[in-house]
């Protein structure tokens, strides 16, 4: 199997601690990857390093070429990143910000073409969001938001798309409805990671990468016994995994 990520990190270093370290991770290309475990366990650490974001000892792959030789707009156009909390585009319309996906695709300065905006209106209908598009995002509510940003993210047509807790302010129909649009990209072809405290969701992922105390504890299937087991032992012994009309969900008990 190909890999759209390897990432090989001695550790990330931030205020006299490691907050990762002895991170082996391989991302399956035109995969859906999972990343989970408790609160502080490094997931967005270790999410932010694999984008770039966060400088980290180690090296980090992307498409078989080390992530540091990449030019920077090249690699804007192969790796899409959707955090949490971002700010400042408050001011900025929606349709504005999800244009903002479309930067690494045109040259320093240049306006947005048709292509851009045809691009930005798919991720739009796609995200349901097309409607409040001149709207300031800084007037729209949390879930709102938060479907604009994954918006952008959509926008920027990369190969892998990299999401920090992309369900965060999100409603269960809103939820489903983004599993929806990343097993549409998986189908095209794409690889997707994510970041997600919704461990019934991230059970339905291709690939489960499972982490505490700033190391990865199991990588594995979703429907992969060890893989529940290895969950019971972080999550805790009140835990249950179990399967309903075909898919894995963890209960507490």
């Amino acid at each position: 199997m190909s890999m759209a990520l390897q990432a090989r990190i001695e550790r990330v270093h931030i205020g006299g601690r490691d907050l990762i370290s002895d991170i082996v991770l391989d991302v399956p290309a035109g995969r859906w990857t999972a990343i989970v475990g408790p609160n502080g366990a490094g997931k967005s650490t270790l999410l932010r390093a694999i984008a770039g974001l966060q400088r980290c000892e180690g090296r980090v792959t992307l498409a078989n070429r080390p992530l540091p030789d990449w030019p920077a707009r090249a690699r804007a156009r192969q790796l899409a990143w959707m955090g949490q909390q971002e700010t400042g585009a408050d001011d900025l319309t929606a349709l504005d910000v999800v244009l903002l996906g479309r930067l690494p695709h045109r040259p320093w300065l240049a306006p947005p073409t048709a292509a851009d905006h045809a691009a930005a209106k798919q991720a739009m209908d796609a995200t349901q969001s097309w409607a409040w598009r001149e709207r300031r995002l800084g007037s729209l509510s949390g879930g709102e938001r938060q479907r604009v940003l994954l918006a952008r993210a959509l926008a920027v047509q990369a190969p892998l798309t990299l999401m920090d807790e992309p369900l965060a302010h999100l409603d269960p129909p809103h939820q489903a409805e983004w599993m929806a649009l990343v097993r549409e990209r998986i189908a095209a072809g794409h690889s997707v990671v994510s970041v997600l405290h919704e461990l019934h969701l991230a059970l339905q992922a291709d690939h489960l990468v499972l982490m505490a105390d700033g190391h990865i504890q199991h990588t594995g299937s979703p429907a992969d016994p060890t893989t529940h087991e290895a969950l019971k032992r972080v999550f805790g012994p009140s835990l249950r995994i179990a399967q309903i009309e075909g898919r894995w969900v963890a209960l507490p008990l």
